[in-house]
């Protein structure tokens, strides 16, 4: 009674815990969206930023490259001056323009030597220098400047270059204009942000996989607090029952007339010991599942026939079948039933099955065993006419502590750990099982076993 009032504080923290773990999941989930919403309105803005902060450096360059050039056009005008003057012409009326000055190659120089200074290189960028005779007040002007965009995401700046001279000189000279163009600059920004670019996706790829991983955890462990509990109401409700016998079978012995006659005596001691021995297998296969987890089984294993094995534990399920008035029919084909196992864990592996198919049977019970030698194995196969396994309940059926439930929790004795020591004593003998079921139909359990020469034996 006393495990019965534990479970009661226990089931209403299961209870609580499956309310506040769908909250908890929406607000992560919502955490998780807020974030990556603000990081591209901030990689949005930071490219925009990046962008203008670009074009900047374009205008700068272009402003810098143009005074450049003027200056060293004055160098080469004043040396010019002074080789040619003259008593007839003493000033340079038309002065050469920075197209006859400068080959296209220095241009270019002068123009990327200023954008490395601006830590920009390697960029990809066209230059002109034209003329106009369109002179206005603001092509005079030392601030000016224009940029454009084009559809092939082309940005133009252009700056005014002054004709080097005195006034009169400079009204006789065409007006030049340096134009420099740098194409796809979307595509340079894009670029030069990679590596940021790169980090704040991997980073929120990394976010999301942690909340996956987190919640896959969280579903595990209700999927564990549920089995736990099941296991638990299972135990309680299987060690119950022979304390309750034993209790009563010990009530009885006190009484006169059963002290007096010895049949009852016997009778009575019988239960108890019986019982003893129900429990005593129960903390045995909770003991083996420990021992399971700490992965310290360990197998005797021995060339035995197989056949034989599977008769013995045949002998030990008759009477549970009798009892349903079932059928256990055999069909031993293989020709070769030498194996290397356990002669222990390996009939209790086939007495686990078929304990498995007695228990989920319906009426008119029929079990059937057969094997068959296949590719070098030796195959067992235990099919029987029960309620069968739906496809999840079918993809569980070797986990620890699971079991099919059939309505009432307790209307099937175990503690779930049948299938789950099958499938461990399985893999620890190098062999394989595998599980097919329908509901309502019943199910079929195929075990390979490598199978020894004949000479072995």
């Amino acid at each position: 009674m006393a495990a019965i009032a534990v479970l009661k504080p226990m089931k209403f923290k299961f209870a609580r815990m499956k309310k506040i773990f769908p909250i908890i999941t929406v607000l992560v989930f919502i955490s998780l969206l807020g974030i990556i919403f603000f990081q591209i309105v901030w990689i949005k803005q930071a490219l925009q930023d990046k962008e203008l902060q670009f074009e900047e450096t374009i205008k700068m360059v272009t402003i810098q490259a143009a005074k450049d050039l003027e200056d060293e056009r004055s160098k080469i005008s004043q040396f010019d001056n002074k080789k040619n003057s003259d008593l007839l012409f003493p000033l340079n009326v038309f002065p050469n323009t920075i197209a006859h000055n400068f080959s296209r190659q220095e241009i270019r120089s002068i123009i990327n030597k200023e954008f490395e200074k601006s830590n920009v290189k390697g960029l990809d960028f066209e230059f002109a220098i034209t003329t106009t005779s369109m002179i206005g007040d603001d092509l005079q002007s030392k601030n000016f400047y224009t940029a454009y965009n084009d559809t092939l995401n082309n940005i133009s700046f252009v700056y005014p270059l002054d004709p080097p001279g005195n006034s009169f000189a400079q009204g006789l000279a065409p007006q030049e204009l340096l134009v420099v163009v740098v194409s796809h600059i979307k595509n340079v920004v894009w670029r030069q942000m990679v590596w940021m670019l790169i980090g704040a996706l991997v980073f929120t790829f990394i976010i999301f996989t942690a909340f996956f991983i987190t919640i896959r955890a969280l579903l595990k462990q209700k999927k564990l607090s549920e089995i736990k509990s099941d296991f638990i109401n299972n135990m309680t409700h299987e060690f119950k029952t022979p304390i309750a016998t034993i209790s009563l079978a010990v009530d009885a012995l006190k009484n006169e007339k059963v002290i007096n006659d010895k049949t009852k005596m016997e009778y009575f001691s019988g239960i108890i010991k019986d019982e003893n021995k129900r429990m005593n297998k129960q903390v045995e296969t909770i003991l083996e599942a420990a021992l399971m987890d700490k992965q310290e089984v360990q197998l005797n294993l021995v060339p035995l026939h197989a056949h034989e094995l599977i008769r013995s534990a045949m002998n030990n399920i008759e009477l549970p079948i009798k009892e349903k008035n079932g059928i256990l029919e055999t069909d031993f084909k293989a020709a070769n039933d030498m194996i290397l196992a356990d002669d222990v864990h390996f009939t209790n592996i086939i007495n686990n099955l078929l304990d498995n198919a007695v228990k989920y049977s319906k009426d008119n019970l029929k079990i059937k065993v057969s094997t068959c030698n296949f590719n070098s194995h030796f195959r067992i196969k235990i099919e029987d006419n029960g309620i069968g396994m739906n496809k999840e309940t079918l993809n569980r059926v070797f986990e620890k502590f699971f079991r099919a439930h059939t309505g009432n929790i307790h209307n099937v004795k175990g503690f779930g750990l049948g299938l789950s020591y099958v499938k461990t004593i399985v893999d620890a003998h190098h062999a394989k099982i595998k599980a097919e079921s329908t509901p309502g139909k019943g199910s079929c359990f195929t075990l390979d076993f490598s199978v020894m020469k004949r000479n072995a034996s």
